[in-house]
């Protein structure tokens, strides 16, 4: 576990909004820990508000702990510890973290990876190795890690993530058949679009579009093992859990999320803002704001 020797007023650099500090200021030794699991050097968080919030903060052996700023403490619950009040705790955890506990990868390209000399890299970006990457273009600060296979006509932002195993731009199963019952491939003419901030899992597949380009948004996150088809459009800021399928021709709207496992059937529109359920098959477009799940999926509940 990374350990960082810091004092509270360097620490709070990270946090973006407003704060207080409840006990001392001192230099510590710190490592992040569960709350529930943590040590005298550790550094926690609790995002609860109930009434157990305050028992488990107490209990807590955590020598600082990030907390909401709605918890009344006594000066007995910061006289052997901090306490950092803020509005969303996980949210400043996690910018702690990012910013002094996260391990980094140091930008270059491994000598194992595969590059076509025509393609447009930014020279602050991490290829690991054995990679291969096409004729495309790689924004400044992507990571791009080992045995991740990038196909030609693929566009990626900047400071995209993109996790081992992973495949970009590989056809879709676009095929017609012929006079004798044969499949005809169709080809695949359009590329992938990746923009900024994009998130994406190990073992991730994102088929290049047939007549236009597979996009994702700004800020998407996709999870493992999920599958993205040809020409699909997805918006910014969705989050895409691990082994959800999305046919291709399918679009989503900004900020919506598809659970873990979901299916979305080929040219399917999803709305803004629209909830997919866990394990749900989707056969119908859903409008914005919408929750939907089951098999298949249904409309249960919409959001103001």
């Amino acid at each position: 576990m990374v350990e960082k020797n810091t004092n509270l007023v360097e620490l709070s650099s990270a946090i973006s909004g407003d704060f207080k500090i409840l006990g001392a200021l001192d230099r510590h030794n710190l490592t992040p820990s569960p709350i529930d699991h943590s040590t005298k050097n550790s550094i926690s968080f609790c995002s609860k508000t109930t009434k157990d919030a305050l028992q488990i903060i107490r209990g807590s052996k955590a020598k600082v702990i990030i907390c909401s700023n709605k918890l009344k403490f006594v000066e007995d619950d910061y006289k052997n510890k901090t306490l950092i009040l803020v509005s969303n705790p996980k949210l400043v955890f996690a910018q702690v973290l990012r910013k002094y506990f996260e391990q980094k990868a140091e930008f270059g390209i491994s000598p194992t990876a595969v590059i076509d000399k025509n393609a447009r890299i930014h020279p602050r970006v991490y290829i690991g190795p054995h990679c291969y990457i096409g004729r495309c273009q790689i924004g400044e600060e992507t990571i791009i890690y080992g045995n991740v296979h990038i196909y030609s006509n693929v566009k990626i932002g900047k400071r995209v993530i993109i996790h081992a195993g992973t495949v970009i731009g590989a056809d879709g199963m676009e095929y017609v058949r012929n006079g004798k019952g044969e499949f005809v491939r169709f080809p695949h003419i359009s590329g992938v679009i990746i923009e900024d901030d994009v998130h994406i899992g190990s073992n991730a597949s994102i088929m290049r579009g047939v007549l236009r380009n597979t996009v994702i948004g700004q800020g998407t996150r996709l999870g493992p093992f999920c599958s993205i088809g040809h020409q699909t459009i997805i918006g910014k800021h969705c989050l895409i859990i691990t082994r959800s399928l999305i046919g291709g021709s399918a679009s989503i709207g900004n900020h919506s999320r598809i659970s873990m496992g979901a299916i979305i059937r080929d040219g399917i529109e999803i709305g803004s803002n629209v909830t997919i359920g866990m394990g749900s098959i989707v056969t119908k477009s859903i409008g914005d704001g919408w929750t939907a799940f089951g098999v298949p999926a249904r409309e249960v509940r919409r959001s103001e």
